[in-house]
């Protein structure tokens, strides 16, 4: 069961990372101007659902051709990310929102890294659906987390980030607190140890990624790096060490 439930996850993970370059594209622009319609050449962006998902390629290939994340990135990315989910949670219902949520999260990650900006588009839907959906699989045999305490959890870690938002604005934007509230849901389901650990290696990923960078003299004290896919990546650690903690 678990076998075919990796599988299963793997192949969801690289069919719907395929549809996300060309939204990440779209949605990578500075905060106040419309979402790009246009590829770097400036021709139209067109195909299905209003041209947001798929591969970001130009049809005039000779003048723009590929753009935004590279398609075979992004599919390999989101379906190690869902196996890996997968493999960790097995057969119980909070995997089925991990699998739903694991996509949207690529798709952040990609967007902040290359504007440094979370839209509330994606960042407030994802915990509204979380925390839904996290009510609804509590409803079900063989879960194994607490919905109050993921609700709780999400508030919690949005307020802690309210409170480095205020103290240093400059170094953190509020995408990174309305982003908090999806992800301390998630850890908040498997209590509080798992809360903390997931929300420290957030903060932890990214402190040594700019360090490393200030040493290498890429950046100095002053310069702003991207928050999101470091979050990302310590709920995606404390979520697995959760799954794998439950019985």
């Amino acid at each position: 069961m678990r076998v075919l439930l990796i599988v299963v996850a793997a192949l969801w993970g690289a069919g719907t990372g395929l549809l996300l370059p060309r939204a990440a594209h779209r949605f990578s622009v500075d905060p106040g101007r419309p979402w790009r319609g246009e590829c770097p050449a400036g021709h139209p962006i067109t195909g299905a659902f209003g041209g947001w998902v798929g591969r970001a390629r130009c049809t005039d290939a000779e003048a723009c051709g590929a753009y935004g994340p590279g398609t075979p990135v992004a599919a390999t990315a989101t379906a190690l990310v869902c196996a890996a989910l997968a493999a960790a949670t097995g057969p119980r219902p909070e995997a089925a929102v991990w699998l739903l949520a694991a996509p949207v999260a690529v798709l952040l990650a990609l967007v902040d890294h290359r504007v440094h900006r979370l839209p509330d588009v994606l960042t407030l839907p994802l915990a509204a659906a979380t925390a839904a959906l996290l009510g609804v699989a509590a409803l079900l045999p063989a879960a194994a987390g607490s919905w109050p305490t993921a609700l709780l959890g999400g508030l919690a870690l949005s307020a802690a980030y309210f409170v480095l938002f205020c103290v240093n604005p400059a170094g953190m934007g509020f995408g990174d607190v309305k982003l908090a509230l999806a992800l301390g849901t998630a850890l908040g389901w498997y209590g509080w140890p798992v809360w903390t650990a997931g929300a420290f290696a957030g903060l932890l990923y990214g402190a040594v990624y700019g360090g490393v960078l200030l040493v290498a003299r890429r950046v100095d004290r002053k310069s702003a790096i991207p928050l999101g896919p470091f979050m990302l990546g310590g709920a995606y650690t404390g979520l697995l060490l959760g799954a794998l903690a439950s019985p």
